[in-house]
């Protein structure tokens, strides 16, 4: 009986499908189309006002089609320029211009050593003659070799631009000529920073063999400080993660470990001692993240103090370039000399870059999250704070903007990146990139297509209110210190464009080392900048050398 019973059930669902499918399917109206879009879009418009917008639609469409009849190359911006507030009060009080002084110190027995000193050690050496830049770029060069493979680290070597660099220098320095503390030190470039002839991948397959002919402003300073390119560094795909088209960058400290992104490079190359110091970038924690990863120290400038002309966009408002590197000292050389206003990038503005008086650090106001270190979960967190109150530090617990919906302001940088890459989705080129999860590139990119530019303008005028909590909170305070990740702390701070430092504070249960950040206002590195290394003077967390990379 019962196969009887299963038979007739089974019969009536292969009948069931059959007509299913022999049925035409009705197609959707235009009105029906509208009220599916609207679901996704929050919106609830009467039929009758559905009706009178269809023609407005259509013609909306066709412009849409005529703005894609012409190709937009990734470097044309938008004619809006983003420029956060300035502060209101006066950043150069009990300031000076920052002039970098070279530390002493001593050529070691065994000169690999050199692969960890500091710029401005090396920087003494150099200009004591007591090394040539031919020599520390031959000893950075062999590491990239050595170790480049093993951290997938290095997209390209340099080498043949580098040893030109490196004896211009040296020749240099033989007639007298001394350009700054820069002056013959190799340092490596996240690859999506122009420097031709060599390509600039972007991390991605489908530009894997890209070369741009305009050199990016940052590389183009470099060199004229004397500075020695020696590799283009790995950057996740498109500037996300540390996954690119050659593998997954390594953390040098737990090589079972990504060295976290986008400057997944710059930062892991720094830390194995196979570059002095790097070139990042950061839209949202892509320099905080990867220096918190792999231990070293990373400056995220203010929004609009150095020129991204030549670099890879990704969000034309909150993308940034800065120095990642052994010690936030070594940070403040190398923000001196690529900072400043540049023609090519409108959005740069010329700001004097103050350093505070040794003996003025104590002075400075200081403010804490404390929420964010309640909450906290690294223990190193607390501590740090500690470190600074015992050594004369005083400070003050402050809240940060908590009624501004940051999490919905993330959809500007989705929309931005999308707008840039906008051929590689309609063309399906973004399906040969690696990442192809939910989370990742080409998804975000087709989500953001629905994105209206109503909710994006929206969202900017909140991005206002919050650049008004900040600029009022740094009315009282020089320094604000939070946990690199606590709360949203970091996405809040790069949509207002405030600089931070990021320095290790120690390591984790596991052995791997953590972070504490350091912010300060707009345009006020220095202050930042000097706290983060009176912090390092007193810990010595910024010295530790992983391991399997020593000399």
């Amino acid at each position: 009986m019962k196969t009887i019973i299963y038979f007739f059930l089974l019969a009536s669902i292969l009948i069931f499908i059959i007509s299913c499918e022999n049925k035409e399917s009705k197609p959707l109206t235009a009105y029906d189309s509208i009220s599916i879009a609207q679901h996704y879009l929050a919106l609830n418009f009467e039929k009758s006002e559905v009706d009178s917008l269809q023609e407005n639609l259509k013609n909306y469409r066709k412009n849409y089609l005529d703005l894609r009849e012409d190709t937009l190359k990734n470097s044309v911006p938008p004619s809006l320029y983003f420029i956060p507030g300035l502060p209101n009060k006066d950043i150069s009080q009990n300031k000076r211009p920052f002039r970098p002084q070279l530390t002493f110190c001593s050529l070691p027995d065994n000169k690999e050593e050199l692969a960890f000193y500091t710029v401005a050690q090396l920087a003494y050496l150099i200009k004591q003659k007591e090394v040539t830049s031919v020599e520390l770029t031959w000893l950075f060069l062999d590491r990239l070799k050595k170790y480049g493979d093993t951290l997938q680290c290095v997209i390209t070597l340099t080498d043949s631009m580098a040893l030109a660099q490196a004896r211009r220098a040296d020749d240099e320095l033989s007639r007298g000529i001394w350009r700054g503390p820069l002056h013959g030190i190799p340092y490596g470039a996240k690859d999506l920073l122009a420097a031709p002839p060599y390509k600039t991948t972007w991390g991605a397959k489908p530009f894997s063999d890209q070369i741009l002919n305009e050199k990016a402003t940052v590389v183009r300073k470099l060199e004229e400080a004397g500075a020695v390119l020696v590799a283009k560094l790995t950057l996740g795909a498109l500037a996300w993660g540390d996954v690119w088209y050659g593998g997954v960058t390594k953390n040098p400290w737990n090589m079972q470990q990504g060295s976290s992104g986008s400057s997944a490079g710059s930062a892991s190359a720094t830390s194995a001692g196979l570059v002095p110091f790097a070139i990042g970038t950061e839209t949202w924690g892509s320099i905080v993240s990867p220096s918190t990863r792999c231990g070293v120290t990373g400056l995220r400038p203010s929004f609009g103090s150095v020129s991204r002309y030549g670099a890879m966009a990704l969000s034309w408002s909150m993308d940034k370039i800065g120095p990642i590197c052994r010690s936030a000292y070594d940070c403040a050389i190398v923000y001196n000399v690529i900072r400043g206003k540049d023609e090519k990038d409108k959005s740069v503005v010329e700001k004097y870059f103050f350093e505070v008086p040794g003996s003025e650090i104590p002075y400075l106001k200081v403010g804490y999250a404390k929420n964010l270190f309640e909450a906290s979960k690294s223990r190193n967190d607390s501590i740090a704070l500690a470190v600074l109150k015992e050594s004369g530090i005083m400070m003050d617990s402050v809240s940060l903007p908590s009624d501004i919906p940051l999490d919905a302001l993330s959809l500007i940088l989705s929309a931005e990146a999308a707008a840039a890459f906008d051929l590689l989705t309609r063309s399906n080129i973004d399906s040969t990139l690696v990442r192809q999860i939910k989370n990742a590139w080409p998804n975000v990119f087709r989500s953001a297509r629905f994105i209206p530019a109503l909710e994006y303008i929206q969202a900017n005028r909140w991005r206002t209110l919050l650049i008004q909590h900040w600029k009022n909170l740094f009315e009282n305070y020089d320094v604000i210190i939070a946990p690199s990740f606590g709360g949203n702390q970091l996405l809040s701070t790069n949509l207002s464009g405030h600089p931070c430092v990021v320095v290790p504070n120690g390591f984790n249960e596991n052995g791997s080392p953590t972070s504490i950040s350091f912010i300060s206002a707009l345009h006020d590195e220095g202050s930042a900048l000097a706290l983060a290394q009176f912090y390092q003077e007193r810990t010595g967390w910024d010295a530790e050398i992983p391991p399997f990379f020593r000399p």
